[in-house]
């Protein structure tokens, strides 16, 4: 998840912050950073309200543009 790193980063968030914050390990932070894990549905949403970024820019790194 390529922008879940970059948010997190361009807050100033620690990994053990975001994990205590939404009561995950840091290692599962670590493995959805890294993408060796894929987070659900519910955690996309949770990362979404926490960052207060959609769930493209968590995962492709940029917000979408519908095609014209």
């Amino acid at each position: 998840m390529i922008g879940l790193r970059a948010i997190r980063k361009e807050k100033g968030y620690s990994q053990l912050k975001v994990a205590m914050d939404l009561s995950i390990s840091r290692e599962a932070l670590s493995y959805y950073e890294n993408g060796l894990r894929s987070p659900d549905i519910a955690m996309l949403l949770k990362f979404s309200d926490y960052f207060d970024v959609s769930i493209d820019y968590l995962i492709k790194g940029e917000e979408f543009h519908p095609a014209k």
